[in-house]
């Protein structure tokens, strides 16, 4: 008799489209904090918003655009420049800045900007050095300025440029450039007026990645005192007690970054990412000045972005392991326990998504799915509002049906590990799915069609032959998205519970308090963590 309630229940699953109603639900609840955020304009608190509108959101607003042109051209500038180095020309070293041009991506934020701060501040040992020999009115450079966090943002940044146009450079082959050079063109013409315009939907969508980034970040900008709206979001929550503000801004962010992507992928149009080509590029060898400026380029890029705060840290942190205490590694605990279930949670969803949406190829199931992975374009304190709005108004609810029984907590699921666990998913589903996804597309849709041919139904097909296939893309991408989660700051610091601090939150806590030698060794933790995902990266390349 068991068999045939079940029997009818899969009959109503295919009847319905199970896929793609998995896919609708799915999309809508990653997607809910999205539209929660938005709506939350139609209950603004106006004397809060007022009060933010006439102090505050002038300057916000001033330092959002000197962040986005200032990162966004000097990412441009030394991701480029440095791809085209690499991927075309000879100089001495080229092979080891190849990959180690990547390293900047491990190091977080935060991380580069208190370690800048700690050394070049005036009581820095920098500015002290330079006192000692030159006289106490030697001038410096202020490095808690725009020009400052603008630098700290683009070498920690440049990264995200710097791989897709290294590998645009290298797709297009000698083809192109030969034919510039018949036409007269020399090398830095033919890299202007070929080269550069056929990349440029590789460097357009690097700089998008790295402006998403820069207009989430929370860390540094607090470092650098530097007002933005991540830093408005956490006044208007913590410093004014009101959520709904706080959502507001999280609205007017939503809303620039939105215009953002739709511009980019406006200006993206048709153009396509790569040039397929089989020809073995031959490189440019530089010569006199030019080859060791070249590798001085480099070099210095490398050692601002990755050599020097290393270094700085390891000394920091070698006079300060007192801070390994039974505290330190719960620490760790947190962290780990974070991202390894954010992860698993994360790409198990990614995988059916992928799967559903090449079993289920209309057009409400693409949607879909693309609506599930917008996350990552959204800041994480934007989540984060959006997430606690969604779930007071579920605990309200609770609250008032449980009422007759004693009653739930105000924050039931708001103030929970489990509302946390969303916001890293909303956030980093596009890294899982990306991760999956290209593995997905490895295996040829024959394969399912022969098992279920023989038989099999949909779980057992997952389960015996894509899951063993795709295990590399699974590891790939439950190894991303942990080390993002353990590096995440603004939605962690919003809306983690009593007793769930990580290491993020701790170096945070002592930056903002100005013990840089105390928030070394939990620096290291994460830049030595972050590595993991940055020599995939260079494997995956050099393949």
């Amino acid at each position: 008799m068991t068999g045939r309630p079940t029997a009818r229940l899969r009959r109503a699953w295919q009847r319905l489209g199970g896929w793609r109603l998995f896919a609708l639900v799915t999309g809508a609840v990653l997607g809910a904090p999205i539209v929660v955020t938005a709506a939350a304009w139609l209950f603004p608190d106006h004397e809060v918003w007022n009060h933010l509108a006439s102090t505050l959101l002038p300057e916000i607003l001033r330092n959002t655009v000197i962040l986005v042109f200032g990162v966004g051209s000097l990412v441009m500038v030394i991701g480029v420049g440095l791809a085209w180095l690499t991927a075309v020309c000879e100089f001495p070293g080229r092979r080891i800045f190849d990959w180690a041009l990547m390293l900047p991506l491990a190091v977080p934020t935060y991380v580069l900007a208190f370690v800048f701060v700690g050394m070049f501040e005036f009581a820095g040992p920098v500015q002290s050095a330079l006192r000692d020999l030159f006289g106490p009115d030697i001038w410096f450079p202020n490095i808690r300025s725009a020009p400052g966090v603008v630098l700290v943002m683009a070498l920690v940044l440049y990264p995200y440029v710097y791989m897709l146009s290294r590998a645009a450079f290298l797709a297009q082959g000698r083809a192109p450039l030969e034919a510039a050079r018949v036409q007269g063109l020399s090398p830095t013409a033919a890299f202007f007026r070929v080269a550069l315009p056929m990349a440029r939907p590789a460097i357009a969508a690097g700089t998008a990645l790295a402006l998403m980034e820069t207009l989430a970040d929370f860390g540094a900008v607090s470092i650098f005192n530097f007002q933005t709206f991540t830093t408005a979001i956490y006044r208007a929550w913590y410093g004014y007690q009101s959520l709904e503000a706080a959502a507001q801004l999280s609205a007017l962010l939503l809303l620039i970054v939105l215009s953002g992507l739709w511009l980019e992928r406006r200006a993206r149009g048709r153009a396509r990412f790569d040039q397929r080509t089989h020809d073995r590029l031959e490189r440019i060898r530089l010569r006199g000045w030019k080859r060791w400026g070249a590798t001085a380029a480099a070099g210095s890029v490398l050692f601002l972005g990755f050599l020097l705060p290393a270094t700085q840290l390891v000394i920091w942190a070698w006079g300060r392991l007192d801070v390994l205490d039974p505290g330190y590694y719960s620490l760790i605990l947190n962290t780990l326990t974070l991202g390894g279930i954010a992860a698993v949670v994360t790409v198990s969803v990614a995988l059916l998504l992928a799967y559903g949406r090449r079993v289920q190829t209309d057009p409400i199931t693409q949607r879909a799915v693309t609506a599930a992975t917008l996350g990552y374009a959204m800041p994480g304190s934007v989540l984060a509002v959006g997430i606690m709005l969604s779930f007071t108004w579920i605990d309200h609810g609770l609250a008032w049906l449980a009422a007759p029984w004693g009653g739930l907590g105000s924050t039931f699921l708001a103030g929970s590990v489990g509302a946390l666990i969303l916001a890293y998913v909303v956030r980093f589903m596009a890294v899982g799915y990306g991760a999956v996804d290209s593995s997905l597309e490895r295996i040829r849709p024959v394969l399912r069609d022969a098992a279920r041919s023989l038989g099999a139904g949909e779980r057992e097909v997952i389960r015996r032959v894509y899951i063993p296939m795709l295990r590399p893309g699974i590891l790939t991408g439950i190894l991303l998205v942990g080390v993002d989660v353990m590096k995440e700051m603004p939605a962690t610091l919003l809306m983690r519970p009593f007793g769930w601090d990580t290491l993020a939150l701790r170096i945070f806590e002592l930056t903002v308090e100005g013990h840089w030698e105390r928030a070394a060794v939990p620096a290291i933790t994460l830049v030595v963590v972050g590595l993991i995902p940055v020599i995939l990266l260079v494997v995956r390349s050099s393949r």
